[in-house]
């Protein structure tokens, strides 16, 4: 019964645990801001963008440091 207990449930496939970090795609990075996929391209070839990382050939952006950014961005500009 002891082992029951401590047994968390598993969350539904695509649906991020909430003990590990979130890593987003190019397209659901573009998904989230409302921009096309080529957008999120642009940015990381201009260095304008969130910063990513790459997993292999997989190119992937950690949710915690993009809404760091957004947060950054929003301080620099004055925006509300």
């Amino acid at each position: 019964m002891a082992i029951a207990t401590r047994l968390r449930p598993v969350p539904a496939p695509g649906t991020p645990a909430p003990d590990r970090p979130t890593f987003l795609s190019p397209k659901q990075l573009a998904e989230l801001f409302g921009v096309p996929p080529e957008s999120v391209y642009q940015w990381r070839r201009k260095r304008t963008g969130p910063p990513g990382f790459r997993i292999g050939r997989h190119l992937r952006y950690d949710l915690a440091v993009v809404l760091s950014w957004v947060a950054e961005q929003t301080q620099n500009t004055g925006a509300a």
